[in-house]
């Protein structure tokens, strides 16, 4: 299809999201579809991983740096788990409801994040409000909630961008930390959780958690192999995603993934291994689509919007997320509360990222 005739534009700001995955759908074929149950067999190799290296530093008598391998690469897998995790609860692999939730179990339940919780938070409330105002769960907001509650900036201080030496520290916590935020606190008043069961799933958080403190106990000094360092690296890679995907984009009325979102292009050798999860404003054009088929989408957007599509490398991409404040002064300038002075186009950014 060429953008000569085609109802959509290589424009920003133009609301042609339909038209768009109109397009798609129709030069990539019905295929590209279709559900791939047989994917969620890769959970038995992650398993297995995961299992295995915590077992291994806890029966043999390793060298520092053997502990240290094993736990980065449990740490790995467990990233992986939670990436293909958000890939079956959305549905992408098809499955019956209980087995979804088995899966989801798998990969986010090492995040004490259970699967019910998870749709309600993220397929719900952040999908249908990607940076969206101070409406997306997963946003630091716009200036109006500032001004309204001004002891609220402290917490920008930990973010990416601040300048202080601990938001070097955040990407190592913080989706934990976040989904307990969301978990005690916007559970409370979203409309997204409406009979939402959330003592339940505290209960099941809190459990989640308690599992990781037993193994602490148990590992004595090897937790930090065991326990520490995997929790941070599962941190680490999920929120070097999720913190770019959205936050150097402008905020958008109309929700549309091209323009209030971007991907990311991770090195070859681990986009496989990390379920093409660098594919963010292909997964939000087609959150149901598995993440195998999300690069045919990719080259389809780099074709065809060329402009338009922002897909800097991972590793600018998380450099400029410390070069920015993260609070929206508006749709498009990002703005430091505790140092109004201080702004960024966010358009012009867009230039800097290619």
């Amino acid at each position: 299809m060429t953008t000569d005739t085609a109802p959509y534009s290589r424009q920003f700001g133009a609301d042609d999201a339909r038209a768009i995955r109109d397009a798609v759908k129709k030069d990539l074929g019905t295929d590209a579809f279709k559900s791939r149950p047989l994917r969620a067999l890769w959970f038995i190799p992650m398993t297995a991983i995961i299992v295995g290296s915590i077992a291994s530093i806890l029966a043999f008598d390793l060298p520092w740096w053997g502990n240290l391998l094993l736990s980065l690469l449990a740490g790995h897998t467990l990233a992986c788990q939670a990436l293909l995790a958000h890939e079956v609860l959305h549905g992408a692999l098809g499955m019956s409801r209980r087995l979804q939730d088995a899966l989801g179990w798998m990969g986010f339940g090492p995040a004490m994040v259970p699967p019910e919780f998870w749709r309600r938070w993220h397929n719900v409330a952040h999908h249908a409000h990607t940076n969206l105002g101070d409406k997306d769960p997963d946003s630091f907001g716009t200036m109006v909630r500032y001004e309204k509650y001004p002891k609220m900036a402290n917490f920008t201080k930990p973010a990416p961008g601040s300048g202080t030496w601990y938001s070097f520290l955040f990407l190592f916590y913080s989706f934990m930390f976040h989904a307990q935020l969301v978990l005690w606190m916007q559970t409370r008043r979203r409309e997204e959780f409406k009979g939402f069961n959330r003592t339940k799933a505290i209960t099941q958080s809190m459990l989640c958690g308690a599992a990781w403190i037993a193994l602490a106990i148990a590992s004595g000094p090897l937790a930090v192999f065991t326990v520490l360092i995997p929790v941070m690296i599962l941190n680490f890679i999920g929120q070097s995603y999720i913190l770019t995907n959205h936050m150097l984009r402008p905020q958008m009325d109309n929700n549309h993934p091209v323009d209030n979102s971007m991907s990311v292009r991770a090195w070859r050798w681990i986009d496989p291994l990390h379920f093409h999860f660098s594919h963010h404003v292909e997964h939000h054009l087609f959150p149901k689509m598995g993440s195998d088929q999300a690069p045919k989408v990719r080259a389809w957007l780099q074709r065809e919007m060329p402009d338009r599509y922002v897909c800097p490398s991972h590793v600018k991409a998380v450099a400029m997320l410390y070069q920015t404040p993260r609070v929206y002064k508006d749709a498009k300038t990002l703005i430091d509360p505790l140092n109004p002075e201080r702004t960024v186009d966010v358009m012009e950014l867009q230039g800097k990222l290619g």
